[in-house]
């Protein structure tokens, strides 16, 4: 600034002032600056706005969001509506510091460039109401937005309708915006054009979300004609403009076609940016696009959903839970799995709910978990979930969150039985032994039979147990012999047991001691301790004639230590000898 433009401005504080827009908008932000200051000192209000916006935006003055509220609000208190309606969108989104209050900033703040505090509605309401009736549009779409979105007691729908609507009548964007919103939540069919209408004129002012919302609108033909390829060029438009919600929908187009041409590389870039940006579902969808591919990518799965749940993404939460109770991608931690798992279903995230109260009933997580278990599955259990019905009626059996009821675990278990398998069997072992319900063998043996076709091995074992000896109905050894040898070749332990007993017997086929022995060692190999007395009985004695006194022994040692009293007594014999 020359000498002269000094001495003039200081003679004559609105000469600097048009000086200094002058040179403002000549591209030389620094020379006008300090004329601007001279103005601003002077008590000249537009001075103090540009001052401040100056300060704000960092143009011919280092940046300075304190600096810059200080001459909003006192460009504000000298009635400039442009400072009021911009000190109520600092309030608003949290950006006002305290000096802006007239408070002072507090000499903890004194050094900080910026301060990011809560929304202060109060303050934004008073000064945006004040730059509304003053003519600003910018005021009006502000107060707009805090009859609509601000705390409840503030909103007004209508009122918020009205400062809308005179906002867009002055072309303001955001008032176009605004007011295509206010007529969306109306939900008025004929108000489609109007809203089309509105959002277009906002996306031509160059608005992000407007030009976003048109694509939304042209994609799906809403008040607009259906156009998928300009549908695709608004998203390109908004996304390049760094909105994250954009750069999402055109990834996701991009990855899974449609909207344009397929080119997963360029979706998946574009997705990159939005989880960079924010957006916590571009994170979680990026988490299992890792999750599911061939081979899976674990680690990288693990690293954005840990973003998106960071974020509050509940779903998020429960994914990477997942990945560290099994070790995936991650160090395994159960206790970490367990706590993400807990912050998701207390997010109200059912799928997590479930879980976790499937670890609970494990005998994972802490003891105040289990008093919210039973009350998860009930929720999704009366809504007809009969999965949860199932782990509800298992909180009732074992006193899981709610006191021990049989009944109660009868009532949904039978539920549950419409269409769960292990319902079916578990209701069938109320039924045959009379606990929460009458006892009724037959009932229970048709219940057992369900589950059995469904492959539970435990219930195609009680049922050939019933079938064997005539519970609940005729006997059928035949059959009974072809459920046991079923289950046995799946891995029954007990079907094993169950075989070898009947060969040793020779109830109701040849007696064999070879196969017994053989059925004897394939469930003693399985841990059954009453199979492993049995195998230690046959090697030691001989009985079917291999006889091994190191391996016998041994057997009966294992059977021992389930605390089966036989076989420490043979054992004792051993010693005897």
């Amino acid at each position: 600034m020359s000498i002269l433009d000094r001495l003039t401005g200081l003679a004559n504080p609105r000469v600097a002032l048009r000086r200094a827009i002058h040179l403002y908008d000549g591209g030389k932000p620094a020379e006008a600056f300090p004329l601007m200051a001279i103005a601003a000192r002077a008590g000249i209000a537009d001075a103090e706005f540009r001052v401040a916006r100056c300060y704000l935006e960092g143009s011919g003055v280092p940046a300075s969001r304190m600096e810059g509220a200080r001459w909003l609000r006192q460009a504000a208190n000298h009635g400039s509506a442009e400072a009021q309606a911009l000190l109520a969108a600092l309030y608003v989104t949290g950006l006002a510091p305290a000096e802006a209050d007239g408070k002072g900033p507090g000499s903890e703040r004194l050094f900080e460039r910026d301060y990011s505090g809560k929304p202060d509605f109060a303050a934004a309401l008073d000064l945006a109401t004040k730059a509304a009736e003053g003519g600003s549009a910018t005021g009006q779409a502000i107060l707009g937005y805090i009859l609509t979105s601000g705390p409840k007691p503030m909103r007004d729908a209508d009122a918020a309708h009205h400062w809308y609507e005179k906002s867009a009548l002055a072309g303001c964007a955001e008032g176009c915006l605004g007011l295509a919103l206010s007529f969306a939540r109306r939900g008025k069919r004929e108000d489609r054009i109007r809203i089309a209408s509105e959002v277009r004129r906002a996306a031509d002012a160059g608005l992000p979300t407007a030009t976003y919302l048109l694509a939304v609108l042209t994609e799906h033909g809403l008040g607009v004609t259906r156009d998928m390829a300009a549908a695709a060029q608004l998203y390109q438009a908004a996304a390049e403009k760094g909105l994250p919600s954009a750069q999402f929908r055109l990834g996701l187009a991009l990855i899974e076609g449609g909207l344009v041409d397929h080119d997963p590389a360029a979706g998946e870039a574009w997705m990159r940016r939005a989880a960079l940006a924010g957006n916590i579902e571009a994170a979680y969808f990026l988490g299992d696009r890792y999750a599911k591919t061939q081979p899976p990518d674990y680690a990288e799965a693990a690293a954005w959903y840990r973003r998106a749940a960071e974020a509050g993404h509940q779903a998020a939460a429960r994914a990477l839970a997942s990945l560290y109770l099994t070790g995936n991608g991650v160090a395994k931690d159960v206790e970490e799995g367990t706590r993400l798992l807990r912050t998701s279903a207390d997010g109200g995230n059912q799928d997590a709910q479930i879980d976790l109260a499937n670890l609970i009933l494990g005998g994972a997580g802490e003891p105040d978990d289990r008093t919210s278990v039973a009350g998860w599955f009930e929720a999704a259990a009366t809504s007809g979930d009969l999965i949860a019905a199932f782990n509800l009626g298992l909180c009732f059996a074992k006193g899981v969150g709610v006191r021990q009821d049989e009944g109660q675990a009868a009532l949904w278990l039978r539920r549950a039985a419409e269409g769960v398998p292990e319902a079916q069997y578990m209701y069938a072992r109320l039924l045959q032994d009379g606990r929460g319900v009458a006892a009724d063998p037959s009932r229970a043996r048709v219940w057992f039979a369900r589950a059995a076709n469904a492959g539970v091995l435990d219930a195609q074992v009680s049922l050939a147990e019933m079938l064997l000896n005539g519970r609940g109905g005729a006997r059928s050894p035949e059959t009974a012999m072809e459920l046991f040898k079923r289950a046995a070749e799946d891995g029954h332990a007990g079907a094993m047991f169950a075989l070898g007993a009947l060969y040793a017997a020779g109830q109701d086929l040849p007696a064999d001691q070879t196969a017994a022995q053989k059925w004897f060692a394939a469930a003693a190999e399985h841990g059954h301790g009453q199979a492993q007395l049995m195998l230690g009985r046959y090697l030691s004695k001989g009985l079917a004639g291999e006889h091994d006194l190191v391996a016998g022994r041994l057997w009966l040692e294992r059977s021992a230590e389930h605390g089966i009293q036989e076989a420490v007594e043979e054992l004792a014999e051993f010693a005897s000898d």
